[in-house]
């Protein structure tokens, strides 16, 4: 029966990966934030959201994927080339001399 559970679950996140339009169990269960959390950035306005009746919160799939990846970190490499782009960028100073 454990088979049969894993498959269902994989089918659900399937299904919820199809959907454009979360409501607040979708979004839960797509980004792993509890309901708790959820209302903090609702409530706080960190997210964009919908209450078209007055009680019933909606997400739109593309922002929440927004905020998702809203504050990346760059890698050691990304940094390195970024400084590396930078120098190669600087018009030299001074007029070094080579001998």
């Amino acid at each position: 029966m454990n088979t049969g559970t894993t498959t269902i679950e994989r089918i659900e996140a399937m299904l919820l990966n199809q959907k454009e339009i979360f409501n607040i169990d979708d979004f839960c269960r797509y980004t792993g934030l509890s309901k708790s959390a959820t209302y903090k950035l609702t409530g706080n306005k960190q997210i964009r959201f919908s209450r078209p009746n007055g009680k019933l919160i909606f997400f739109k799939k593309d922002d929440v994927d927004a905020y998702l990846m809203s504050k990346p970190i760059m890698s050691t490499d990304d940094i390195e080339q970024e400084a590396i782009d930078y120098t190669v960028a600087q018009p030299m100073k001074g007029g070094l001399r080579w001998s």
